[in-house]
């Protein structure tokens, strides 16, 4: 049973993010229940490491002075499974734009995906999303995007661990993947239909582990909030 002392201390919580709730409305979620409960004006939380609206799963949030370790837990490798939709692209890389072109898929099979995913796995140049929260000239890529104003994004060198196909069922395959820190699994989907002499794009998206902490091991932010609820009826 956590105190106000230990929250101010600093804790680590493991938060399975919903889907379509932004990694801010998370944190927001969680400092609101904690202020609510030991009726505190103020205390810090913050999360190690984005996860898009449209994606569920693990999110490392730090309260108190646990903030500090952010920068060091945004540093460990990240596990992912999701689903790639063949045959298409669109801006965004994900389902957060429209379909802006379609591809044929009649000449892609099992051998070729499993040989090209191996081509993914290493350091490898890689892209980010214009529909992305990377800076350039001061100004965040997704608002030249919604500009829309054309930029030059710069690849940068990533890792991949593992990137493995684990269900096929075209249009759509399912994947999990092991990376390293500023790895988009989205400009993977991309690049990864690109290299099929096709197009793809990220349809599904969950994040499983951070370094040695699972979201198997998590609790939605609801489900904190009535934890602590639940702790004090009277409070």
């Amino acid at each position: 049973m956590n105190t106000k002392e230990d929250f101010l201390e600093g804790q680590l919580l493991l938060i399975d993010k919903p889907l379509e709730w932004s990694s801010f409305q998370a944190v927001n979620a969680v400092r609101w229940a904690i202020s609510k409960r030991f009726k505190l004006k103020k205390i810090k939380v913050g999360h190690a490491g984005t996860l898009d609206p449209l994606a569920t799963g693990l999110l490392l949030i730090c309260t108190g002075r646990y903030t500090k370790k952010i920068a060091e837990l945004q540093g460990l490798n990240k596990e992912y499974t999701g689903t790639i939709t063949l045959g298409a692209t669109t801006p965004s890389f994900d389902l957060e734009t429209e379909i802006d072109q379609e591809f044929p898929i009649t000449h892609i099979n099992e051998e070729l995906l499993r040989e090209t995913a191996k081509t993914f796995v290493g350091t490898i140049l890689q892209k980010p999303p214009i529909f992305s929260a990377v800076k350039k000239k001061g100004k965040r890529l997704y608002e030249y995007a919604r500009e829309g104003k054309e930029v030059e994004v710069t690849a940068r060198e990533i890792d991949i661990y593992e990137f493995e196909i684990t269900k096929i069922k075209l249009p759509e395959i399912q994947f999990r993947v092991v990376c390293g820190k500023g790895t988009y699994i989205r400009s993977l989907a991309h690049d990864f239909g690109k290299a099929l002499n096709s197009g793809g794009y990220l349809s599904e998206l969950r994040r499983t582990k951070i370094g040695d902490y699972y979201v198997n091991n998590g609790i939605t932010p609801v489900e904190f909030r009535e934890n602590l609820q639940l702790e004090d009826p009277k409070a």
